[in-house]
């Protein structure tokens, strides 16, 4: 799938750059497996293959929006649209 936008800058710049400069040390080679899984998935459905992501889809007004574990604070969102995604950013769930 293509990314369309990016919307945390240190994972931006992991992206376009291969830069770890704004993402923690400790996360820099999980993330970078993760984009480029996100790259080459064919469908959402593969989302699920990799059971330590647990990937799941949020609900209430984040509904539609994936998360993927990366570490017990942080997680990977996105959204999927028309083959695409979007809005892809690391949060601080905590």
């Amino acid at each position: 799938m293509k990314i369309r936008n990016i919307i945390h800058k240190g994972v931006k710049r992991l992206y376009t750059e291969d830069s770890p400069k704004g993402v923690s040390a400790a996360t820099v080679n999980k993330l970078r497996m993760m984009l480029a899984f996100l790259q080459d998935m064919e469908s959402e459905n593969e989302l699920r293959s990799i059971p330590v992501w647990k990937a799941h889809r949020l609900t209430g007004d984040r509904r539609g929006v994936w998360s993927l574990h990366v570490t017990p604070n942080w997680r990977l969102t996105l959204r999927i649209d028309e083959n695409e995604i979007c809005d892809l950013n690391l949060e601080d769930y905590h």
